[in-house]
């Protein structure tokens, strides 16, 4: 516990700007999802760019992978998300069947390309544990795109593995913005639930 502590005070101490403003905007992107406001996007787009900066200076392959994914379904959330011409917005609702068999591909296949990618073409240390952490943001991140509620237990398994993970890295400020967002998303789910039930109080 102590090797932590002092990890965190050096990483702290030797934190650059670039890292300080993706920890920043990192937390401000979860909050905007928490509170439900399309604002997520362009500030998660701004902290992932600068995240795959800094995540492939430390090796963290599939990360960088996983945020280059983060811009992508960004753009495309963003979209999904936009209140179209005479139509209503995307509302907050649970998964169905058919988007959980899509989630839990994009986690398992996901998983394998991503390890196998991480042993035949980098020189990746840890790619069982790195795969495992961007193939359940992948898929926490198609579920935000898409308004469902789920998207708060996979991102938050994600965060879970992600933070012992960042701290063996030496990344203890990502590491610290990581158990944030999870914190947040616990939050998260509870809001969104809100929102259904009160949506389906509404409807009657």
């Amino acid at each position: 516990m102590q090797s932590w502590i002092d990890l965190f005070i050096n990483q702290f101490k030797a934190t650059t700007w670039l890292e300080w403003a993706a920890v920043i905007l990192g937390v401000a992107e979860v909050l905007l999802a928490k509170a439900n406001k399309v604002w997520l996007y362009p500030t998660g787009i701004a902290a992932t760019l600068i995240s795959i900066y800094l995540l492939l200076n430390f090796g963290l392959y599939a990360e960088c992978l996983l945020n280059g994914y983060y811009v992508v379904m960004s753009f495309y959330g963003w979209y999904y998300w936009i209140k179209k011409k005479n139509e209503p917005p995307v509302k907050v609702t649970y998964a169905s069947r058919q988007e959980w068999i899509i989630t839990l591909l994009i986690v398992f296949a996901g998983w394998g390309i991503l390890y196998f990618i991480l042993v035949k073409f980098t020189p990746s240390t840890v790619p069982v544990w790195d795969a495992w952490v961007s193939s359940t943001a992948w898929a926490g991140m198609w579920l935000l795109a898409r308004r469902k509620i789920e998207n708060w237990v996979l991102l938050n398994v994600s965060n879970l593995f992600a933070i012992p993970l960042l701290y063996h890295k030496n990344l203890a400020m990502f590491a610290v913005l990581t158990l944030i967002l999870f914190i947040v998303a616990i939050f998260g789910y509870y809001d969104w639930r809100r929102i259904i039930r009160k949506e389906a109080i509404n409807a009657k």
